[in-house]
């Protein structure tokens, strides 16, 4: 079922807020071949440090991934940006999306700003619960956050234009690709010890597969907690 609910939660994060600090940090994305300036100017209105522990707090803007509790990280500023752009560029303007991996919600929120319709299942309920008060903090509450196994996506509410994925699988789903819409795209990450990041492409006549970046995520894991 999908959880509109927005539940009180303890907020965390009250650390470095210097638009020099956000304004390196884009810097950095720019030099790393991130041009396209809604995913920029997205990613620099976001406070991350609001969207981890306060003891990680002065590290939100560096481009490092980082712990949110639970074995889960909050992906580097670079991935975040890389993914959404590759999203956000497919050939059919994508409109509705699927997030598998909610996490602490910080991807969730660069795509609410970037997109009109945002679904975003996590399968760890305790990360849910920050998540949607992350996002209550930041007005970004129009994402429709759902508890469950991201291998099964969300077949009430498909199609969709567009599936992005923060866990590494060994494989694309068949059940995503079976939402996600001919002319959409799936971004996602494949592998284990060495991980790729993979373009999926659906075209009438079939599926377009493109490996790009080597990237490291934690694994996909079955079922929900």
């Amino acid at each position: 079922m999908v959880d509109r609910m927005t539940p009180p939660f303890p907020l965390v994060g009250t650390g470095m807020t210097s638009p020099r600090t956000r304004t390196r940090m884009i810097e950095r994305m720019r030099d790393s071949g991130i041009q396209d300036e809604r995913v920029l100017n997205a990613i620099a209105d976001l406070p991350r440090h609001l969207f981890v522990e306060n003891a990680l707090a002065h590290r939100a803007y560096d481009d490092d991934a980082l712990p949110i509790g639970h074995g889960q990280t909050i992906s580097q500023p670079q991935t975040v940006g890389r993914m959404t752009e590759l999203l956000l560029n497919a050939p059919n303007a994508p409109r509705k999306i699927l997030e598998i991996g909610t996490g602490c919600g910080y991807q969730t929120a660069v795509l609410v700003k970037l997109f009109g319709e945002v679904y975003s299942m996590e399968r760890i309920a305790a990360l849910l619960d920050k998540a949607r008060a992350h996002l209550r903090a930041v007005k970004l509450v129009r994402a429709r956050l759902v508890h469950g196994d991201g291998h099964l996506g969300l077949p009430e509410c498909a199609p969709f234009d567009g599936i992005i994925m923060t866990a590494a699988a060994t494989h694309i789903p068949e059940a995503l690709l079976d939402q996600l819409v001919v002319g959409g795209r799936m971004i996602l990450p494949i592998g284990t010890q060495e991980q790729h990041l993979w373009m999926i492409d659906k075209h009438a006549s079939g599926i377009e597969k493109t490996q790009l970046d080597p990237v490291r995520f934690v694994p996909l894991l079955p079922g929900a907690i």
